[in-house]
């Protein structure tokens, strides 16, 4: 009998294992979390799965319902998708019946690994959909506090040099009202369910019965408005009471209506501030009841008296009208709002992840420059905005001028930065006011004071007292994807600089700055790419950048510098509208989407527009060069920093097309498109042809001028024959050892400088060129008080000290240091390479990157004459690791010999390296007595 029992014990506890060799976690919905407003018929749906070393996926099920509890039962009424066999489990897309508009579904999914074992079905999430017709919005209308007229719009946008010759003194308004609304309803019955969906233009902030809804900031995201505007969903079911309810918005002006008062880089109008609104409630007997915005809304100017996203803003808590979105609130003196124009734009769901409200810096450091004004340092440069808490007397007014640097006198300097733009706050005289800025934000690290005082000094003339400050960081709510820190200081400060231009340029669109411009050029989508996609989940704001160039694509075909495309930027002449290198991003960025995430669909969504800029392109070359545009921008030469000084600008322009050429024939291909493959190939090496006949000197091995970027570039995209990249690559290292190995290559060039390096086996000279401080680069910008990436090599004080530009060595962080790489053939991380690089005096280096399948880590030391290194492998992908020695009797895996490990393929050696053949799981790699 004991023996009978110790055997259903064996058994049960076998069987316990075997169930847990795979499971499946982190289901996602259009790349998110139980998302709530999803507006795609056949929404994508994704998981990862997890087992034993090497465990992978043969089949999967998926069950859909509307009743969480009846995926408890195995029941999958709206969409059983059966067991599929496939390997596949990512975008995998819907295939059940008709979803229906705002309905939340419940869904699961079981995974069965190579072993033929089911996961067992994972915990249920959900997603929502959004409202897929205009009469899903139950009849809302688009309401507002004035109607603009026609002869008032703006748009295409001017440019700040010319609005005075444009537009005249007149047109474009100093100030536009920023408007309340409110609604009051009654919910008379149990609710089950509530959700919101609207849309405020430019933006808004959603109350219900008095609470924020949500916790987004400037939402929803800034779009080309006469093309496309976004709304947002929320769950409001916790808001609302039964009984009397109260809606509350307020509505500021964005990019949709930029005022002229202060400073703007340009000039575009829209409309006036306006809202469409639906509320649905969903009772408990199954009857809905909809709450839409009309001309029963009633409205009234806000308190923000100033409002602009160039300009700052203005608050005036004397005009405040407490309890105005709570139900018991007296309305009588506030008038109907209007029923307005609708936005030229289609409406529809907001995809992306909203900017929010991050990092507070609450102890700053307090100087008093001059009488009168105090200066307030916060230490670190961001995005964003700030928070007051203030004492004082009804109608003192604090004027706060945000600014990245400061005068030699101590005072905020905005020379280059756009100004004016400050916020100021009037006070209501009512105890501890607590305010912060709705509708702007800037790019700041000190705040000017003035008209008020640190409530921990003498005051002054009786001044409101400044009981806190603090900085509030905004950016975009993508969530962390990656991380990186090695055993050189100077290295970590450069990934904390880059990391911190990127959070701060990370907004609705990939901006160059968050102060004098705030606008999406288009080049850094691709050339810093990989050092942004390495630390954000990017899938959702990238798919939001495709939309955006395929909006501002001109009937021509050209996809301007920057999109959207809030004023044209032709009046500098140049290339500030029409730079190959920059609207290539319409080409590159859709394919980097395909191989980063393994999305195929975004080629096909974006290809007419690839093809039609590829075409225009064609038809603006001349012998297949092509010879106008930015260059390489900003490169470091003897003049001051800005069109390109050491490349031709041609050079650059014709490697871009060319590569946007090659990228053609791959997506055709990928498309079934033979003819438009075939059409591509033969047309990229015509222009690879005359590229060379144009550039390259046969005698020298040197293309044109033979700077950085006139080599990198053409090792980079294929220009270079294959018996020539070896003379050609050694010129590169040899001329920058030559000129003391310091970096030149601008804005474009840099970034295929250090892919050039990496992928030329010269890591080395990439640690040499950037660990030091003593000439223009990144160790420069920190001794000269950068805290974040700034515009030129130089950190020079007359143009941007938060740049998203130049920071390309990002990318080296993550592909080299890391060794973090995916196999050229592989989308999406499928199969990927651990290949470190051992360099200078670095020790260590480890972190992590979250691939579409799982995190891959790697995490390696030298220490005692030991290198070891610790690998993670997502579950469902294979890698490659690359070991630094070819003496594999040195190589111990777990502790036991390489050549022991079954699990482990001994590839065979490659450049000094042993390559191994992993599958999923965790590894721990030792190499004894390494010189390293």
């Amino acid at each position: 009998m004991n023996k009978f029992c110790l055997a259903l014990l064996i058994c049960f506890f076998c069987c316990a294992v075997s169930a847990q060799n795979i499971s499946v976690y982190d289901l996602k919905c259009e790349d998110k979390l139980a998302p709530l407003n999803i507006d795609a018929v056949q929404p994508k749906f994704s998981w990862k799965i997890k087992g034993n070393r090497g465990c992978s996926q043969t089949a999967y099920q998926i069950l859909v319902s509307k009743n969480k509890s009846n995926l408890q039962k195995g029941i999958g009424e709206i969409w059983n998708s059966e067991k599929v066999s496939s390997a596949e489990n990512i975008f995998i897309p819907y295939n059940g019946t008709k979803l229906q508009p705002a309905t939340t579904y419940f869904w699961c999914v079981k995974s069965w690994n190579n072993q033929q074992q089911a996961s067992g079905w994972s915990a249920p999430t959900s997603f929502t959909t959004g409202l897929f017709t205009d009469d899903d919005w139950s009849n809302a209308k688009w309401i507002g506090y004035e109607e603009l007229p026609d002869t008032s719009r703006i748009v295409p946008g001017v440019h700040s040099p010319d609005v005075k010759k444009k537009l005249g003194p007149d047109k474009a308004k100093a100030r536009t009202t920023v408007p309340l609304f409110r609604k009051t309803f009654a919910a008379n019955k149990t609710i089950v369910r509530a959700l919101a969906f609207i849309s405020g233009l430019g933006h808004y902030e959603l109350s219900i019965n008095g609470q924020k809804v949500g916790n987004s900031f400037l939402a929803p995201g800034w779009t080309s408005y006469d093309k496309r505007c976004l709304y947002n969903a929320y769950d409001v079911s916790s808001l609302i009471k039964k009984g009397q309810n109260a809606i509350g918005v307020i509505v500021g002006n964005g990019f949709y209506n930029i005022n002229r008062e202060r400073y703007f880089k340009a000039i575009a109008v829209y409309g006036n501030p306006t809202i469409i609104c639906k509320i649905q409630l969903t009772y408990s007997d199954g009857t809905v009841q909809n709450i839409v915005s009309d001309d029963s809304w009633k409205t009234m100017p806000s308190p923000i008296t100033f409002s602009s996203i160039y300009g700052g803003e203005d608050y005036d808590a004397t005009l405040e009208q407490k309890g105005w979105n709570t139900a018991s609130f007296s309305d009588t003196a506030w008038k109907n709002a209007i029923l307005v124009k609708s936005p030229q734009g289609r409406l529809e769901a907001e995809k992306d992840y909203p900017v929010q409200v991050f990092e507070a810096f609450n102890k700053p450091v307090i100087s008093q420059p001059a009488k009168g004004i105090y200066m307030y340092d916060f230490g670190q440069n961001i995005s964003g905005i700030v928070e007051l808490k203030v004492t004082g007397k009804k109608g003192q007014t604090i004027k706060l001028t945000p600014a990245e640097l400061i005068t030699d006198d101590s005072l905020a300097n905005q020379k280059a930065t756009g100004k004016p733009y400050y916020f100021s706050y009037t006070l209501k005289g009512d105890g501890l006011e607590t305010w912060r800025p709705r509708f702007t934000y800037y790019g700041f690290r000190y705040v000017q004071v003035e008209g008020g005082s640190p409530a921990n000094t003498k005051q002054e003339s009786n001044l409101p007292s400044i009981i806190s400050l603090t900085s509030l960081h905004t950016r975009n709510s993508s969530p962390t994807a990656g991380n990186f820190e090695c055993s050189n200081h100077l290295f970590n400060q450069i990934n904390t600089l880059i990391r911190w231009a990127i959070k701060s340029n990370m907004q609705s669109v990939l901006t160059d700055c968050p102060h004098r411009e705030k606008l999406s050029w288009l080049e850094q989508d691709y050339l810093m790419g990989d050092g942004i996609k390495s630390n954000f989940e990017t899938y959702n704001l990238y798919r939001k950048l495709v939309y955006d160039m395929m909006d501002a694509q001109t009937a021509e075909g050209l996809v301007p510098d920057i999109a959207p495309e809030f004023a044209f930027f032709d009046d500098h002449g140049f290339g500030f509208r029409d730079s190959p290198e920059w609207g290539s991003a319409a080409i590159i960025v859709p394919w980097l989407i395909y191989k980063w995430y393994g999305d195929k669909d975004i080629l096909s969504i974006a290809y007419p527009m690839m093809q039609k800029y590829a075409d225009y392109l064609q038809g603006r070359s001349a012998n297949h060069i092509l010879s106008y545009g930015l260059g390489d921008w900003y490169d470091y030469g003897p003049n001051h920093p800005g069109v390109a000084q050491l490349t031709p600008i041609p050079l650059t322009a014709t490697a871009i097309y060319y590569y946007d050429l090659s990228l053609m024939n791959k997506v055709a291909a990928l498309l079934g498109n033979t003819t438009d493959a075939d059409k591509y190939s033969t047309l990229s090496q015509q222009v690879k042809q005359a590229f060379n006949d144009k550039f390259f000197n046969v005698a020298t091995n040197v293309y044109a001028t033979g700077s950085q970027t006139s080599m990198a570039m053409p090792l980079c995209v294929g220009l270079v024959n294959e018996e020539n990249r070896p003379p050609v690559m050694k010129n590169l290292v040899d001329s920058i050892g030559a000129s003391g190995k310091k970096l030149t290559a601008g804005d474009v060039g840099y970034h295929f400088l250090v892919r050039a390096l990496h992928e030329g086996n010269a890591s080395q000279l990439i640690y040499e060129m950037n660990n030091r401080d003593d000439v223009a680069g990144y160790g420069f910008q920190i001794k000269k008080g950068a805290t974040a990436l700034t515009e030129s090599w130089q950190a020079l004080k007359d143009v941007s000290n938060n740049h998203l530009m130049l920071g390309h060595i990002m990318q080296w962080f993550y592909n080299g240091l890391l060794g973090i790489n995916q196999v050229d053939s592989s989308v999406g991380y499928k199969s990927i390479v651990i290949k470190p690089e051992i360099v200078g005096d670095i020790y260590f280096a480890k972190g992590s990157y979250e691939t579409m399948y799982g995190t891959i880590v790697s995490d390696w030391k030298t220490e005692n004459g030991v290198f070891s290194i610790h690998v993670k492998i997502p579950g469902n992908t294979t890698a490659v690791v690359y070991l630094p020695t070819t003496e594999q009797s040195k190589i111990f895996e777990s502790n036991r010999l390489l050549s022991k490990q079954s699990e482990i393929k001994i590839l065979g050696d490659e450049n000094g390296r042993t390559a191994v053949n992993i599958g999923s799981g965790e590894y721990w790699f030792t190499i004894k007595n390494t010189e390293h």
